[in-house]
């Protein structure tokens, strides 16, 4: 192996064992593994009970309420993703690594979302078919979930890192990321409602592609640059 190789080799070895770490630990706390899926089936499922049985209406409102239900459901555990790594002192080392801050950050929000998000992504077709969307709707919604659900870990990382070390700091991280990622829950919602009326959903899923694209190029950096702030 060349010696470009080794260097870069040595900071991927670095992150993958951080992101090894970090879905070690949120499985053992089953709260930080099944918070989120307990809360999103919860919460989804109760709005058939206010609204009534009529299936219309259910498959109306079907999309958008599984995408509000995982855009709170992913950001129930975004205010922890630092919170342990502050308390013992790992915040300091990242800081401190040769690795690439942003590198480190990265895995940290890939955790996140293998966690959380990646979960949502599973469960929502039985959310589907709960409101009675059809087969090519659900197929849209996953493939619409798969693009956005990242966004909202990457975007939410950086309130948390801006929140590190401030008491109670979910409805902190709430009001700073909610309005950056109102985009992804229209075009989300908009893909599924554009399959449901016979349209393609591709130019949402591609404006949903390209927030996924913005968020893995800045998302990180800013989160980086949040943890020096907040740590200085």
């Amino acid at each position: 192996m060349s010696a470009q190789g080794r260097a870069l080799a040595g900071p991927m070895h670095t992150a993958a064992a951080l992101l090894a770490r970090d879905v070690r630990v949120a499985v053992r706390r089953k709260s930080d593994a099944f918070g989120a899926a307990v809360f999103f089936v919860g919460a989804a499922s109760v709005f058939p009970l206010g609204v009534g049985p009529e299936s219309q209406l259910l498959a109306r409102m079907g999309a958008g309420v599984v995408w509000v239900v995982a855009l709170l459901a992913g950001m129930i555990a975004m205010p922890g993703i630092f919170a342990d790594d502050g308390l013992d002192g790992s915040l300091e080392s990242m800081l401190l690594s040769p690795t690439p801050l942003p590198l480190l950050v990265l895995a940290k929000v890939l955790a996140h979302w293998v966690v959380s998000g990646l979960t949502l992504v599973v469960l929502a077709p039985l959310l589907a078919i709960q409101y009675g969307l059809s087969s090519a709707e659900i197929v849209t919604l996953e493939g619409s979930l798969l693009l956005g659900t990242p966004v909202i870990s990457l975007v939410g990382t950086i309130g948390a890192a801006l929140t590190v070390g401030v008491r109670r700091p979910t409805v902190l991280v709430f009001l700073l990321t909610l309005p950056l990622v109102c985009p992804v829950l229209i075009f989300g919602a908009g893909a599924v409602a554009a399959t449901a009326s016979g349209l393609s959903s591709a130019p949402y899923l591609s404006l949903l592609g390209a927030l996924l694209a913005l968020a893995l190029f800045y998302g990180p950096v800013a989160a980086g640059a949040a943890l020096r702030v907040s740590l200085d």
